[in-house]
C-alpha cells in the first residue's frame, strides 16, 4: 500500500477537490431552507466519494484510467446540472447560454493526458529505480 504513495495521495485528492464545491453549495443550500437542493448535493458528494474510491486505478490495474475516470465524470456532470437546477435560474451563476458551459472543457483534458495509461504501467516504471 506505501508504494506509489503520491499518485494514490493525487488521485483521491484530485478528485475530491474537484467536489468541494457540491459540498460547500449544499451547505450553502441548507442555511437557505433549501433542504431538497442541499439534501441532493450531499447524495451527489457521497456517490463522488464512492465512485473515486471503488473505481480507483490500483484497485483495477489492468483498466484504463480513462475508463475509470468515466464514472467520476458522470457524477461530475450531475453535480453541474444540479447546481444549474438548483440555482433556478442558471444566469445567477453566470450562464447566458449553453455555450458558456465551454470554459468547463479543459476539465476533461485528462482524458487525453492519461486516459492511455493502466495502473500497472507505473508498476514496471518503479521497478527499473
Amino acid at each position: 500500500m506505501q508504494q506509489r504513495k503520491q499518485e494514490k495521495i493525487g488521485w483521491i485528492g484530485g478528485w475530491l477537490g474537484g467536489f468541494i464545491w457540491v459540498l460547500i453549495l449544499s451547505i450553502v443550500f441548507f442555511v437557505q431552507g433549501k433542504a431538497m437542493q442541499g439534501g441532493i448535493g450531499l447524495l451527489i458528494v457521497f456517490m463522488a466519494c464512492a465512485a473515486i474510491v471503488m473505481f480507483s486505478p490500483w484497485r483495477h490495474p489492468q483498466t484504463l484510467y480513462r475508463k475509470l475516470m468515466m464514472p467520476v465524470y458522470v457524477l461530475f456532470v450531475a453535480a453541474l446540472v444540479w447546481a444549474l437546477w438548483s440555482f433556478e435560474n442558471p444566469e445567477t451563476m453566470g450562464f447566458n447560454s449553453w455555450w458558456s458551459l465551454l470554459i468547463l472543457l479543459p476539465a476533461l483534458t485528462p482524458f487525453w493526458t492519461v486516459g492511455k495509461r493502466r495502473w500497472d504501467d507505473g508498476n514496471s516504471e518503479h521497478s527499473k529505480q
